[in-house]
Formats: C-alpha cells, sequence, structure tokens
C-alpha cells in the first residue's frame, strides 16, 4: 500500500521561473527555552505545469517524486486567487438575489447610523482648534 502524500497550504511569493512557483508555508513553533510562540517560513519550490498559480495566490502543494534538484512539490489545488480577493461584488450580482440585496442594504443602514453617531459626538473636539 502506498503512502499518503504530505500536503501543504502556502502563498506563492514567486511565480517568475516558468512551471515553478515558490510557495511560503507558515507554521506556528514553541520556542524550547522561552515557550513564545514563533511563526516560522519555510519556502518550497512546487510544479506549477499549467503556470495557473500566480504571486499573492494560497495554494495547496503536494509533495512528489523529485522533479528537479530542488523541487519536490506540486501545486495540487489554487485555493484563493489574489486578484480576486478583498474585491467589490458587482451590482448586477447583489441585485440579482434579493437576499444578498436585504444585507447589504441592513449594512448600509447600521453604518450610516454609526457614522451619524460619531459625528455629533466628535463634534466638540473640532470646535476647541489647535492646542
Amino acid at each position: 500500500m502506498r503512502e499518503r502524500k504530505r500536503e501543504l497550504i502556502g502563498r506563492v511569493v514567486s511565480d517568475k521561473m516558468e512551471k515553478t512557483v515558490v510557495v511560503a508555508v507558515q507554521s506556528l513553533r514553541r520556542h524550547r527555552l522561552y515557550q513564545r510562540t514563533v511563526r516560522r517560513t519555510k519556502k518550497f519550490m512546487a510544479h506549477n505545469d499549467q503556470n495557473q498559480a500566480r504571486q499573492g495566490d494560497l495554494v495547496r502543494i503536494q509533495e512528489s517524486r523529485p522533479i528537479s534538484r530542488h523541487k519536490h512539490w506540486r501545486v495540487a489545488s489554487i485555493l484563493e486567487v489574489f486578484a480576486l480577493r478583498g474585491r467589490a461584488v458587482p451590482e448586477a450580482a447583489v441585485a440579482a438575489v434579493p437576499e444578498v440585496q436585504e444585507e447589504v442594504a441592513a449594512e448600509i443602514g447600521e453604518s450610516d447610523a454609526a457614522d451619524g453617531a460619531a459625528g455629533v459626538a466628535g463634534g466638540g473636539d473640532a470646535a476647541e482648534g489647535g492646542r
């Protein structure tokens, strides 16, 4: 029976090579002497066959046979595309789903109420002038 291949999740830090990406994997370890949690980062070269993974993407890499001198991992899947992370949702998508439209309207209403209350409370500081 074959042994299960190790899988790690990390962020692509370089995609400048052909069919190869450098993936930084972070792990938390306990320091032996000080018992503090230490964040360790290790970089792995991974085979990126179709050149789909780009810099900043979150990927899952899987251990494989040696592909070259430094490459012993391959990109199994792309979990999060960096270019799409944090982008605004198009208005057409919000208009198509009524539940999302209600949630967005509720959030906008809450933020407007919070902004109005903060403006009234913070108005006294501006009237005092510079010190």
